[in-house]
């Protein structure tokens, strides 16, 4: 692919991101539940909302300037709550690509280890985060929604932080 790139997202991208975020969890999760009525909606909303509070620590991969990923990390801790590629283009490293660099802006900022999690039953993302050197470290309930069956996996990768000067060349 060519013309990726990766940057700070925009505030005039939020519902893209909502939308990248939607469509993600309508093809990967959705499947895995049994749809209830006003689900879908309740979902779009959820995200909608996750967008805004994240928007100041989220980057985004473009592919010839069209945003077709995001990737945020939570406010004064190395947790990735959010990672979403357009389902049409999974599964061509743009993932990766959002995931490390996260994990480089970690590192600067001196983070040993970055934790995540997904829903256990999302084989795909449990392997693809195991791919990218990430190990189990625990089993739980999901926590969102007192009855959901939903199982989450917790796993974390050690970084290896930057730990020297920055000289100024000024």
């Amino acid at each position: 692919m060519a013309g990726i790139s990766i940057r700070k997202a925009e505030p005039a991208e939020a519902p893209r991101l909502a939308d990248i975020a939607y469509r993600a969890w309508e093809g990967g999760i959705l499947p895995l539940l049994d749809e209830q009525p006003g689900m879908r909606d309740a979902e779009r909303r959820r995200l909608a909302q996750a967008v805004r509070e994240q928007l100041a620590r989220t980057i985004v991969v473009s592919v010839d300037d069209i945003v077709v990923g995001w990737c945020s990390r939570a406010h004064r801790r190395a947790y990735i709550p959010y990672l979403f590629v357009m389902p049409e283009l999974q599964g061509h490293g743009l993932g990766s690509m959002l995931l490390r660099r996260m994990e480089s802006m970690l590192e600067l900022e001196g983070a040993e280890r970055v934790h995540l999690e997904t829903p256990a039953d999302n084989v795909r993302a449990v392997r693809f985060y195991e791919k990218q050197g990430y190990r189990i470290l625990a089993l739980r309930p999901d926590g969102r929604d007192a009855h959901s069956p939903f199982m989450s996996v917790h796993l974390e990768k050690r970084l290896d932080p930057y730990d020297g000067f920055i000289e100024d060349d000024d």
